[in-house]
């Protein structure tokens, strides 16, 4: 009998999630937050500092440019730092560089405030998905990283909103003082939560990068997902417009539509990291195959109001749910060759992600400035994706992962 009842007491014990991972959720949330946030206000941050719509989407791409530079070298330059002082420090680099968003009185000072808080959110997300696997069973790592994710999900499903209704009510400005609040939330529960004990990182120069970047599988891993997550953000970076130029949707309207895209999105997550747990790269190829053709009916359908809000729908349940799978993938092909380069691999992932941010942000400008005008985004960005479908497809015959 007391046996079975400690047999009980361990699986219990097994299912629970760590405080720790609650704790890389809320920090992620803050971060997330900051990031897309200022999709919603791009119209009211342009009209202020007097500059165009895609100049301002310049807040979007080089806020992803200091990520994918800050990411891989930060990560190396700290990984000795314990894991726990790291977070914390991270997320005071965060609230700093709000503040000074906050308080910036020109664009370019915006732009370098924008680069700053990049810095901290390629580090928080290298290290995050390596703590977040580090925590759980090996079948349940990917399903750990889809968890933290949920926190940067969540952000688009209620923080993009509240923060857009702030910025558009009281002043974009009044938005990142409330972002830099929920840095202050996120580094007090890193401080009560993830525990001290959490293995610090072996030694990492900037040469391992270097090392990792020969590899061909990794290569390709980074390459997908550049490609297969950039490609929706020629779209999403501009989606306001689109909403309201083509559909004819009013901006209050176009915010709701933002919160279900969010909730998609929050499902999706959640739904990619349960299908991506044994097979990555199978499952990439599925989750690419059905974004790109959602990509490419959106260009169709965004002239209706009602067929609009189905595809978009669908296309936001697609935008993230590559996420885990991704992040999972370049941590098994680390594991696999270059044993002991898990962090750098991730941190080169997050700057990847953040290159494709910054490529689909920058195309979707051009394509703005062009004479196809913000209705072309959806299948400019299809074509992206297909592209890192077929890249998949070619690892996953080599892999099997």
């Amino acid at each position: 009998m007391e046996t079975q009842t400690a047999t009980l007491k361990a699986k219990s014990k097994r299912k629970s999630l760590p405080a720790a991972l609650w704790a890389l959720t809320i920090s992620a949330f803050g971060i997330g937050t900051t990031e897309f946030v200022i999709v919603g206000l791009l119209p009211t941050v342009a009209n202020d500092l007097n500059t165009s719509i895609s100049s301002a989407g310049l807040l979007v791409s080089l806020y992803a440019v200091g990520v994918a530079i800050g990411a891989p070298v930060l990560t190396a330059l700290t990984s000795q730092i314990a894991r726990k002082r790291l977070l914390i420090a991270i997320m005071l680099l965060f609230i700093i560089g709000n503040g000074l968003a906050a308080i910036a009185p020109s664009f370019i000072l915006l732009i370098l405030a924008r680069i700053l808080t990049g810095f901290a959110h390629g580090v928080f997300f290298s290290i995050g998905s390596t703590i977040a696997a580090s925590l759980v069973p090996e079948d349940k790592r990917a399903s750990a990283i889809s968890i933290m994710f949920a926190g940067l999900t969540v952000a688009i499903v209620t923080g993009v909103q509240l923060g857009t209704y702030i910025g558009q009510n009281f002043g974009w400005r009044a938005t990142f003082i409330g972002v830099a609040i929920l840095g202050i939330i996120g580094a007090v529960a890193s401080y009560f939560l993830v525990p001290a004990s959490i293995k610090t990182s072996k030694p990492l120069r900037i040469v391992d990068q270097l090392k990792v970047l020969k590899n061909r599988s990794i290569l390709l891993v980074l390459a997908i997902t550049a490609l297969g997550y950039g490609g929706t953000f020629v779209t999403f970076t501009y989606l306001a417009p689109l909403l309201e130029e083509v559909t004819g949707f009013s901006a209050n309207m176009t915010s709701v539509l933002l919160l279900v895209y969010g909730i998609a999105i929050a499902l999706g997550n959640v739904i990619g990291g349960k299908v991506s747990n044994k097979k990555p790269g199978k499952a990439l190829m599925v989750m690419f195959a059905l974004q790109a053709i959602v990509l490419f009916i959106l260009y169709f359908t965004a002239s209706s109001q009602t067929w609009s809000v189905v595809t978009l729908f669908f296309m936001g349940i697609l935008a993230f749910s590559n996420v885990p799978a991704l992040q999972l993938y370049v941590v098994k092909m680390s594991e696999k060759y270059l044993p002991g380069t898990e962090d750098v691999s991730s941190a080169l992932n997050i700057a990847a992600f953040n290159v494709g941010i910054a490529i689909g942000a920058y195309v979707g400008g051009l394509i703005i400035e062009s004479s196809l005008g913000v209705g072309a985004t959806p299948w400019v960005g299809s074509m992206l994706v297909i592209v890192g479908f077929l890249i998949t497809l070619i690892l996953y015959k080599k892999e099997k992962l």
